[in-house]
C-alpha cells in the first residue's frame, strides 16, 4: 500500500493530543481523513502535511 492509514490513538500518539482535539481537527477539516465501514482513518501523508503547514506557520 502507497499510503498508510492511521487509527485515532495512532494519531493521538504522534500528536500528543487528546482524542477531542484530534476530532476537532478532522471536524474542522484542517486533518483530513476518511471513514471506512464504522473505522475512522487518518492517512499518513495527510498528517505529515498536517504537521509541515503547523511548522510553516510557526515559522
Amino acid at each position: 500500500m502507497a499510503d498508510e492509514l492511521l487509527t485515532i490513538p495512532e494519531v493521538m500518539a504522534r500528536l500528543r493530543l487528546g482524542r477531542s482535539t484530534v476530532y476537532d481537527l478532522i471536524r474542522s477539516r484542517r486533518l483530513p481523513s476518511l471513514t471506512i465501514g464504522r473505522a475512522r482513518r487518518v492517512p499518513a501523508r495527510a498528517l505529515r502535511d498536517f504537521i509541515d503547514d503547523q511548522i510553516g506557520e510557526a515559522a
